[in-house]
Formats: C-alpha cells, structure tokens, sequence
C-alpha cells in the first residue's frame, strides 16, 4: 500500500456494546469491565501491538421499551452499569506510554466549561496523549430524563455542538497561551500577557472569564467524530480530525468518505486533512469452517429477547409494536436516525435477524488470517480509507486473535507500520500534523491566532 493504515481499537466500559450481549461467552473477559486489570491488560497489549489508540464509547442512558427498562437488560447486562470514559482512560495514562487514549464527550449533557478541564487535564498528564469523540448524543431520550433537560431535535444538536465547540476552542487555544507557564521561582509563575479572558455569547452557551488549566500539550485534543446524517457529515467536515463510519461494501464506504473530504474542502481544508476510519470485526479461524463455526458460538451465546429492548435504546423505537414486514422507511425518531436509515430497503423483520447477529456494530469478516488481511487492505484501497477502528467481536480474545494471526501479515505486507519508541503526541501519530498543535486549516486554529476572537 501506498500510505500505511492507523488502528484504534474499539471498547466500551461496561459488559456489553453496540446492542450485543455476549458476555456470557467462555472468552468474553470484559463482564469484569469494572477491574482495572482488565484496562491495564487490553491498553499495554494493543500499544505492544502498535495500535494508535484505545477509544472508549459511552452512553448516559438506558434502554426503554413502553415507558420501563425491560429486566432483561438488568438479566443480560446489556445498558447498565458503565464507568466515566475520561476515569478509566485517566487510570492508564501511567500504564502505557505511546498509546493514544480517546474518550466520548457529549456536547448535549457536558458543561462546557467543565468539560474542557477534564480534557486538558487528561492531555498534560498523559503528555498529550488524549483525543475527544464528539457526539451529541441521539442514541436515548432516556439521558435527558436523567440530566432533566429538553431532547433537542436531531439537526439542532449539531448547531448546539458548533457552539459548543466555539466555547472549548476558546478555553483550549485563547486563554492560557503556550508558554505561559514559567515556573521560575526567582521570578514568576506564568506571564500574564499570555493569560486571556475569554468571552462567549452564544445560542446555546455562555462562557465568561478565564480557563481553568493552562494549555495542555496539544491544546485542543485530537477531534474524532461520526455522523452518517447531512448535518453529521457538515460538522464532521469542519471540525474532525478523524471520522468513524460503519461498516459496508467498498462502494458504500467510498461514497462516505468522498462526501466527508468534501465537506473538509468547504471548510477551506485539504481533503486528506480528515483521517476516514472504517468499522471493522473480525472472527479468525485456521480455517473458514472453524471460523464459522467461531462465529456461530458467538450468536448462540446471546440471548435474543435482548434485540427488541437494545434496538430502542439506541433509537427510540420498539420494533414489536410493528408487524414484522413493516417498511423500515415507515418509521420515524428523533435520536440515533444512522439506525433507521442503514436499514433503508428493509423490513423490521429484517432489522431484528440482523440487530441479533451483531447489533450497531460492524458486521464482521469471518474468515482465514490471510481473507481478512486480504479484505481489508481491499476496501482501505477501494474506499479510499485511513485506518479502521477494530471493535472486537468478544472482548478480548477477539483483539488477541487479531493481533497474533492477522496483524503481523499485514505488518508484512507494508499496510500497519511496526511499533516504534517514538513518543509523539496523538495528533502528530495519528493525523501526521508536524507539531501537537490543531493544523493552521483547522477551523479551531483562528482562536489561537486572533486573539479578538475571544470577544465575539
């Protein structure tokens, strides 16, 4: 390949993710996601194996069918109890050392203010180390019930977000400069000259004053985020630095990314300023019979009163109270509207067979090492793709198995760089930026330039 491909790996903290309850499977280790042992051993395997980052996802709320929280979620574990995302990743900064740690923040829920500490924080401790998921969070009303705030409509979200983003990069990139700091004892702590008050007045938010932690390594963390919708694909356009999309055919995940480095363009960026990541599942077997058959256990151990409960948790609707040939195109929410229209063309019946076998998540490839290495340098090359986001189908032998039988093949054929001792900050690893800081095209770059700025 032409360009070498960036690997993050996709967890979660709590028992189970993307709608899936597999964790009574005999190689499922992460029912024990509340030990930090399990944290410590996934991060230092991963970063021995060369992968970039670890993602955490997250989600405030719940599953909701009717009005209750059916007890089979209780029963199978599948919403709750989870861990803070920022806590966990906090815990490993001293147990790695190169490995890039991305936490999920919600722009809906989040404070601002707070919220733009709790990544600067991470970012000085770990060294610059840190990247920030934005969502807006339309997976469940129920998180609103929660916080005890309105549900915003789904395009609203996305303009709450930009202004959102305007408020942290004023926090990030105005208010304390790089070398403010000076910590010289025969003379001062820092310069006030590169200590700003910052000023926001916005639909949304309100910010006044100064921010609470000095410029951190990078000063904003490294922007990841996904969004399928023409609203998700216009914020992902101007302010990402590395997109999430789903799974698909070559042609499919062409299309996504062609139309994410357009939206860069418009924001007067280059079109590989944004880094396109591909969801990616693997089941590996010596053979694809044993593969199979892996695949198979996988579905036999979840219990499938579960689907009906995980699909309205993410989307709000509860498929039983449609017939099974019901039109997917029929239906209607206000939240996650990625899964409604991925299963454009289908029925709800379809949806349900589907949503068992592995919920939001990719669909995996279940093959041979050397079928999987094969496909996926395929549609990194057909799609015009950056990277994958690895998202193990049992935590962790999932993970294990792709590092021990697939990753070495493609580390021989040139498409994953070998680990090396650098210990760059994750932008420059990950997006190739030639300093930690946000590129000068990035839209929150102009904060840190025009100092003005920070009175509109």
């Amino acid at each position: 390949m032409a360009t070498q491909l960036k690997l993050g790996l996709f967890e979660n903290a709590q028992a189970n993710d993307s709608g899936t309850a597999t964790w009574r499977h005999p190689d499922n280790g992460r029912y024990l996601f509340d030990r930090l042992d399990y944290w410590r051993d996934t991060a230092r395997m991963v970063e021995d194996a060369g992968f970039d980052f670890l993602f955490l996802a997250d989600a405030w709320g719940w599953a909701d069918v009717a009005g209750e929280r059916p007890d089979i979620c209780s029963v199978e574990g599948l919403d709750l109890p989870r861990l803070d995302p920022a806590i966990v990743l906090g815990a490993l900064i001293p147990e790695t050392t190169r490995l890039g740690l991305v936490a999920t923040g919600s722009t809906l829920l989040e404070p601002p203010y707070a919220f733009a500490r709790r990544m600067a924080t991470l970012d000085i401790l770990s060294g610059g180390r840190i990247g920030w998921n934005i969502v807006t969070t339309g997976t469940a009303d129920t998180a609103v019930q929660g916080f005890g705030v309105p549900m915003v409509g789904h395009d609203e979200r996305y303009a709450m977000a930009d202004d959102f983003m305007q408020v942290v990069y004023k926090l990030w990139e105005q208010a304390w400069e790089e070398g403010a700091l000076e910590r010289d004892k025969s003379g001062r702590f820092a310069d006030p000259s590169k200590v700003h008050r910052i000023s926001h007045d916005g639909p949304y938010f309100r910010s006044h004053g100064y921010g609470n932690t000095s410029r951190s390594p990078q000063g904003t963390p490294v922007l990841f985020q996904a969004g399928a919708s023409p609203a998700g694909r216009a914020f992902g356009g101007k302010h990402g630095e590395a997109i999430f999309v789903g799974s698909g055919s070559v042609e499919q995940l062409r299309a996504h990314s062609t139309a994410i480095r357009e939206e860069a363009v418009k924001n007067g960026r280059a079109a590989d300023d944004v880094k396109i990541m591909s969801a990616f599942s693997a089941v590996v077997g010596s053979t694809e019979e044993e593969a199979r058959r892996r695949y198979a256990e996988v579905a036999d151990a979840q219990n499938p009163d579960v689907t009906v409960a995980s699909y309205a948790w993410f989307t709000g609707l509860d498929l039983s109270a449609y017939a099974p040939e019901t039109p997917m195109t029929d239906l209607r929410t206000e939240l996650s509207q990625t899964q409604v229209a991925r299963f454009a063309g289908k029925t709800v019946g379809d949806v349900l067979a589907d949503w068992h076998a592995h919920g939001v998540g990719a669909r995996p490839i279940v093959g041979t090492p050397e079928q999987i290495a094969d496909r996926m340098i395929e549609l990194a090359e057909g799609a015009d793709l950056d990277g994958y986001l690895f998202s193990p189908v049992i935590p962790p032998s999932s993970t294990a198995d792709f590092i021990e039988h697939v990753l070495p093949i493609l580390k021989e054929r040139g498409a994953i760089a070998e680990p090396g001792d650098e210990r760059q900050t994750l932008r420059e690893r990950l997006i190739g930026t030639p300093t930690p800081a946000l590129a000068d095209s990035h839209v929150g770059s102009s904060y840190r330039r025009s100092p003005a700025l920070s009175e509109a």
